[in-house]
């Protein structure tokens, strides 16, 4: 597994910060981890008598996929982030995979299924099954060149199985200018540990994965941009596709919990660049930009909208925003689908949601 490596031309901090949850004090700080990116676990579903409803569902599928029961007799669920190899060779069944943990199907629910991705229907099943993953070791989670605490120390030196388990922690992760960015849970639990190559008294120091959720490797490229620093300039996510557009919107959900912006007064004059806005991450990353700057945050759904609106983030209201380029985002989010799979007009929803927040816009 590749490393996140560090640049000590650029710093001379640790970009890594091992912390225990309970009192907040560091166990060790290094500057590169191996196992930080890798395939976390993912639901697959096999739908069978699979019929089409347009372009075949082949790769990333979307962010949001919605399986609606045909029957209504129970609410459609979620998977995230889901992707499909396609049809199975030979057979008349697809399979779709995704994270499912929090909103996986109703137990016993076996009926026709419709799919959708939140813009258009996909197709049909007649029934579906859940295939249960494999068990799989974990990868292996280790902290090179980690400059480990007295505490630390003492734990590896007494070596026992219950004085190794530090139990809950943190790894707390700043950008190169040391700038608090976001930060993962895991158990630390402690497997093996060595001097590192990198200097006598570093260690390299392996603890056991097993409830570490790896990044996808396809955020590798929006992880070392954010490393590197924020965004000094809107719109450097512009090129981004959809799927890494909500990439680049989780890290500045996750960063923005780490930094206290004050709100502008009432009365401000907000203009939102529209010309990017070609999907839901995208109204949602130049919004962020046109309240808070470069990389800033201002919700990424409905709901987390109204709560921004309602002040802490940046904006009190009353307000008026220029919203520039706006027929690009008309044309865009106007035919989307709700959960259940209802036409909905995603432009005239945001436009109520901010109306309702005390935002006046105007589209130019």
């Amino acid at each position: 597994m590749a490393a996140v490596h560090e640049d000590r031309s650029r710093r001379g901090h640790g970009r890594y910060t091992l912390t225990e949850t309970e009192h907040g004090r560091a166990w060790g700080v290094c500057d590169a981890v191996d196992g930080f990116f890798g395939e976390p676990r993912r639901g697959t579903y096999e739908l069978f008598g699979w019929v089409p409803e347009g372009a075949e569902a082949r790769g990333w599928i979307g962010n949001r996929t919605w399986l609606v029961p045909d029957d209504g007799t129970v609410e459609p669920w979620l998977l995230e982030d889901a992707e499909s190899p396609g049809r199975l060779p030979g057979a008349d069944s697809l399979v779709l995979t995704g994270a499912d943990d929090y909103e996986g199907p109703p137990e016993g629910h076996r009926g026709r299924v419709r799919v959708h991705d939140g813009r258009r229907w996909l197709g049909s099943c007649r029934e579906f099954t859940r295939i249960l993953p494999r068990e799989r070791p974990a990868p292996p989670f280790v902290l090179r060149g980690l400059a480990p605490d007295d505490r630390l120390r003492a734990v590896l030196a007494k070596g026992t199985r219950r004085a190794l388990d530090l139990e809950q922690a943190a790894l707390e992760i700043r950008d190169d200018g040391g700038r608090p960015l976001t930060e993962r849970l895991l158990w630390a639990r402690i497997t093996d540990w060595r001097p590192s190559s990198r200097r006598g008294d570093l260690i390299d120091l392996e603890l056991d994965g097993y409830f570490f959720e790896p990044a996808p490797e396809h955020v590798r490229p929006v992880w070392e941009r954010w490393l590197a620093g924020p965004p000094d300039a809107p719109g450097a996510w512009a090129g981004l596709d959809t799927r890494r557009r909500w990439a680049w919107h989780d890290l500045v959900r996750e960063r923005a919990a780490h930094r206290t912006a004050g709100d502008r007064p009432a009365g401000h004059a907000y203009e939102l660049d529209g010309r990017h806005i070609t999907d839901e991450p995208g109204f949602h990353l130049a919004l962020g930009e046109a309240v808070n700057g470069p990389g800033g945050y201002f919700g990424g759904c409905l709901p987390a909208l109204d709560d921004c609106l309602r002040g802490t983030f940046g904006y009190t209201a009353p307000a008026t925003l220029l919203w520039r380029d706006s027929a690009t985002a008309r044309a865009h989010l106007s035919r989307t689908l709700t959960p259940e799979g209802l036409p909905c007009d995603l432009f005239a929803v945001l436009l109520d949601v901010l109306a309702q927040g005390g935002m006046r816009v105007t589209l130019a």
